[in-house]
């Protein structure tokens, strides 16, 4: 009776032991001295685990089951969290060891305190230990399995990026070419390109991931994100920060052609700081002109001459004239946007006019501008603006 009444005691110990917030924080302490890997990490990191194993390990002893028979998924949980953190297999132990010998120590200086005899200790300390070891061949385990889930995911994103310089950039591999059906692609099927410019480099993965569950193939080339897709994803899916900028669905021959389009309309729209998802196509006007620096400098020095930089009535005429080609040449409008009234902007229209030769709009003659007239007074006052 005496030895039931012992043993009977020791498990309330161990329930109240389990739930002590100062124990675990004892476990967690020891874990973390132990093992510089493991103390680099958020504490609530190790408190989370430790406490879950604890009450679990203690819950085994009183139910005196077979250690080997538990499910241990926390413990194989938590060696493949370590692994995905980055913690060696070698750092981990050290931090599981140190916590079991601490817990070793708390039961039995809580159970000699309260009068257990040795015997009975003994006895339970065997019980926990065989636990403890099979805690420790889980962790192992999940640490192992998630390794190899790891290098499995690192080999296809390297053989994934390999496939995507060939396709985008046209460099040769020096290797047998990786299979498009791989990837899920088709020698005769369609795809987006889409580039992507992240912000943060830390969101490059979650970004992969989320696009990834489009169907095609993603990764980094030219310090940018890119990728082949059968559709493009919802816009929803995206985080606000993000830029991307993607193609028509083209075949695989013009892949070279639609990411040499998206990564410059990437630098324009985030030169616009653009974000969200755009289409090649909603930006070609501003790429095309983008591409060709040097001509737009000459059109601006040439049709806007008499224009003074440091003249702030001239960079006001220039932004007028501006706004009312961004507006469709409507008096009413580029007065509505400028605040102003619609006799001003014809007054700055027509001194623009006297300094500069731009032609008369509608305002003035009835007739609107021809698309290439607009588009070469556009630029120019763009770049004038723009440049100084």
């Amino acid at each position: 009776m005496a030895v039931t009444g012992s043993a009977d005691a020791l498990a309330a110990l161990l329930r109240v032991l389990a739930a002590d917030r100062g124990a675990v924080e004892e476990l967690v302490r020891a874990a973390r001295t132990q093992s510089p890997e493991v103390a680099r990490l958020p504490a609530t990191e190790t408190r989370r685990y430790v406490a879950a194993l604890l009450a679990a390990g203690f819950a085994a002893y009183e139910g005196h089951e077979d250690p080997g028979a538990r499910d241990h998924a926390e413990a194989r949980r938590l060696g493949a969290d370590r692994a995905v953190q980055g913690v060696s297999v070698a750092g981990l132990l050290r931090g599981v060891q140190a916590a079991r010998a601490r817990a070793v120590e708390l039961v039995v200086q809580h159970g000699r305190a309260a009068g257990i005899p040795d015997a009975v200790l003994l006895e339970a300390l065997l019980t926990i230990e065989g636990y403890a070891g099979a805690v420790e061949r889980a962790v192992v385990d999940g640490y192992r399995a998630a390794e190899r889930e790891l290098d499995a995911e690192r080999n296809r994103r390297d053989a994934g990026t390999r496939l995507l310089r060939r396709l985008l950039l046209g460099e040769p591999t020096g290797e047998e070419p990786d299979p498009l059906v791989r990837f899920g692609l088709r020698a005769d099927g369609r795809y987006h390109c889409l580039v992507a410019d992240p912000g943060d480099p830390l969101r490059v993965r979650a970004l992969t991931r989320r696009l990834a569950g489009c169907g095609g193939v993603f990764g980094v080339v030219q310090d940018r994100l890119a990728g082949l897709t059968p559709c493009l994803p919802p816009a929803g899916l995206l985080d606000a920060g993000v830029l991307v900028v993607a193609a028509p669905a083209r075949p695989l021959a013009e892949a070279r052609v639609m990411h040499g389009l998206c990564v410059a309309a990437l630098r324009v729209a985030a030169g616009q700081r653009l974000r969200g998802l755009h289409q090649v196509t909603d930006l070609a006007g501003e790429t095309v002109l983008a591409a060709q620096p040097v001509l737009a400098e000459l059109l601006s020095s040439t049709l806007l001459a008499a224009l003074d930089p440091a003249e702030e009535f001239h960079r006001e005429l220039a932004s007028t004239a501006l706004a009312w080609l961004d507006h469709g040449q409507r008096l009413d409008q580029t007065a509505l946007v400028l605040h102003v009234h619609p006799n001003t902007v014809r007054y700055r229209l027509r001194r623009l006019h006297e300094l500069t030769g731009l032609p008369p709009g509608p305002a003035e003659t009835g007739d609107r501008w021809t698309v290439l007239q607009t588009v070469r007074w556009w630029w120019a006052l763009r770049t004038w603006l723009d440049r100084r």
